[in-house]
């Protein structure tokens, strides 16, 4: 496995680490079983019965973040999603793809490149990932250190050349 890939899985990892941590924590042994066994007998799909037990509503209030519903193509509600899916699309539309994997491939690299190389003016120029990861301050921070001290020095640049 690449770097690349293992570093754009990570996120996703964490939080299924996270799901886990919080199903543990809110339902007993005997209540994983059945929701287990319901989900092996076919009755339900897996998001159906985490839907039923409350998994994500539970997991999504501990994380104190709040789960909005909103009609698909609307911008006004959708808008950030549905950015996201015109700029995917655009991106892979550029090329053919002859096999499954090659647009998979293709997929992988953009939201690797999203996620981890392109910044976001909506997020102070930073990185979603580095965002999500904490580090946003800190970059922003360094950032504004650096700008002061190339202020300073061309200010003192362009003293020495008017005197």
């Amino acid at each position: 496995m690449s770097p690349k890939s293992s570093s754009a899985k990570k996120p996703a990892e964490q939080v299924v680490k996270d799901i886990r941590r919080a199903t543990r924590r809110y339902f007993s042994a005997e209540d994983k079983i059945r929701i287990v066994l319901d989900g092996l007998r076919g009755e339900d799909s897996i998001a159906e019965l985490c839907r039923k037990e409350g998994i994500a509503q539970s997991y999504i209030q501990d994380q104190r973040m709040s789960h909005v519903r909103g009609a698909p193509m609307h911008p006004q509600t959708q808008g950030k999603i549905e950015r996201w899916h015109q700029t995917l699309k655009n991106r892979i539309l550029l090329e053919n793809y002859f096999l499954p994997g090659d647009l998979e491939a293709q997929i992988g690299t953009f939201v690797e490149h999203y996620n981890h190389r392109r910044y976001h003016e909506s997020l102070g120029n930073v990185t979603p990932a580095d965002a999500y990861f904490g580090r946003a301050s800190a970059i922003i921070k360094q950032r504004e250190r650096i700008k002061r001290q190339t202020i300073q020095h061309r200010r003192l640049q362009h003293r020495k050349l008017a005197a």
